[in-house]
Formats: structure tokens, sequence, C-alpha cells
């Protein structure tokens, strides 16, 4: 996994309590959720991280010809790595905003974390951020993390769900990327909940190039990618069910330190929250790994063409 290092940053003034700052239900601008502003400001500009996957590279674009429409001043910094990294950075100040998902980011702050539907959720992280960040408004997208075998594995050695895994431990390979060895929605809570033993683990990438090509090749039996990912349905690849519900919802969701979060930021990103469904971001996600097209050209376009960056909103 690449990773580039982060610019040392100003580390950012305590602001107020995550929880009384943060806002829950579907984003809408016709009243899905509160979008008055948290004391914060984004007249000194805002700078967007997004991680190391195609996805949140094309959010962080999104959510930068947006707030640019809207008269804020934006810098993206793709590719900085996992969550691992991005929350950190967030809170020192290198950068102010990045698009997450909710699941994923809870279960980042608690491993204990049981919440599983949208709106519990939304809570549950409001409670667990550490202060002077807030979520905002969840939006209509959702990306899953998947477990996913060929079908000539899943015929082979008869699997259909992730507790069917556990009849062959010792066996399987697990490829995935390197942090998922690590967390509950990976090697940790597959054995704890499923209890699930690979014969062994290997660093590739987020349902990337890398991972895929291993799956493809058998070099590993199980890989690990997400629902809007394409190749899933091209490659005729079985995605193993949850019956246990280990893999929580991932409504996208953007992640914003205090001191960035005015009206103005809020009501611009809501925007794209109330617009932008899980079937455009898979096909936005496809032009950009299959087609080859630039990350922030398709997502300057999408946004132009739902009328995202015309006028747009001044004021805050």
């Amino acid at each position: 996994m690449r990773r580039r290092t982060l610019l040392r940053g100003l580390t950012a003034a305590a602001s107020v309590p995550a929880l009384a700052a943060c806002s829950g239900g579907i984003t809408s601008l016709e009243g899905g959720g509160e979008l008055s502003g948290g004391g914060g400001s984004s007249e000194g500009g805002i700078t967007i991280g997004t991680a190391n996957f195609t996805e949140n590279q094309i959010l962080g674009h999104l959510y930068a010809a947006v707030l640019t429409a809207a008269g804020v001043r934006t810098a993206v910094r793709p590719n900085l790595g996992t969550r691992e990294i991005l929350v950190p950075a967030l809170r020192r100040g290198d950068i102010d905003l990045l698009p997450e998902y909710q699941g994923a980011l809870l279960h980042h702050l608690d491993p204990q974390a049981r919440a599983t539907e949208e709106g519990e959720m939304q809570n549950a992280l409001a409670i667990a951020l550490p202060r002077g960040l807030q979520i905002l408004p969840y939006g209509r997208a959702e990306n899953s993390d998947v477990f996913a075998v060929t079908r000539e594995t899943a015929a082979a050695y008869g699997l259909r769900s992730l507790g069917d895994l556990a009849r062959h431990n010792g066996k399987l390979v697990l490829g995935a990327a390197p942090e998922v060895r690590t967390r509950t929605v990976g090697v940790v809570g597959l054995k704890k909940v499923y209890g699930v033993e690979f014969a062994g683990f290997r660093s590739l990438d987020s349902s990337g190039p890398l991972v895929k090509g291993a799956l493809k090749r058998g070099d590993v039996d199980v890989a690990n990618l997400f629902t809007t990912d394409t190749d899933i349905a091209a490659e005729g690849w079985v995605v193993l069910t949850d019956p246990r519900n280990l893999i929580p919802g991932q409504r996208v969701v953007p992640l914003i330190a205090d001191r960035r979060a005015d009206s103005r930021v809020r009501r611009a990103l809501a925007r794209i929250g109330a617009a932008l469904t899980t079937a455009e971001l898979t096909e936005l996600n496809r032009r950009v790994d299959k087609d080859k097209e630039d990350a922030e050209d398709v997502a300057r376009e999408w946004a132009r063409a739902k009328g995202l960056t015309g006028k747009g909103e001044r004021g805050g």
C-alpha cells in the first residue's frame, strides 16, 4: 500500500463537543437533517483528503466541485492512505474534510459497536467521535464491504455464506488491503463472529487491481471487495452472504473538522448527499477504473450534469 507523508499542520483549537454539533438523517435540503452552522468558518478554505482507492478519490473531487461552486476555496489531497492515517490528519489540521462510510468509521472508533441501522450508527458516531470532529448528515449512496470468491471456488468448497468458510479452516487464503488483517470487518471479526481461520493473508489493495487480479489467478481464494465494484458482476464472482450481520451499513457521510463546518459547507455537501445514488456512484467508479477516465474530470462532469455547480450558494 502506498502512503504519502502528510505535512505537519497546526493543532486545531478545541471546539464544541461532537455530539452537540452533529446531525443525523438522510441528507436533504428539504428537511432531512439539521444544517445549522457549528461555529466554524470556511473563509480560510478547505483541504479535502481522500483514502487510497478510486471511489474515495471521486468523492473527494465531488466535494471540491460543489464547495467551489458555493464559493469555498478548496484543495484536494488524494490517495493519502487509510482511515488510520486520515482521521489523525483531520484532527491535526493537515486536512479539514474527508469522505467517510458510516459503519467502517464507527468500527474504527469503537470496535465493540453493535449499531447496524443508519440512524443508530449516526447517533453512535456522534458519541464516538473525538472532540473537534463531526459528521454531517449521511447521503443516499452506500458502499459496503463484501467477501467474494470465484464460482469455481464456491462450487469446490460449497461456499454460500461467510459461515461456510469455517468448515474449511486452514485451507483458504484471504486477499485484502493490509489493514483488513486487524479490522473488525476483516480477519478479527470473521474469526470472532463466524469462527473463520485462514491458511494465509495476502496484503494487496482495497477492491483494486491487485486483489482482483489475485482472485482471478487463484493466488487468493477469498477477496475483500466493495459492493460498488462493477467487476463483481462482470466476472461472475460469488458474494458470500452475512447472516450474522458482521458487516454494517456503509452510507457515505462527510467527516469534517468543527473549525470548517459552517452553514455554507453543510448545505453544499447536503446537495451531493441528496443527489448521489449507489447506482450512480458505481457508474462513476466504472468510468475511472474501466474506462480510465480522470477521477476529477468524472466528478466535475457529474456535478455539472446534476446542476450542483451552477449558480452555487453564497453566505454562511
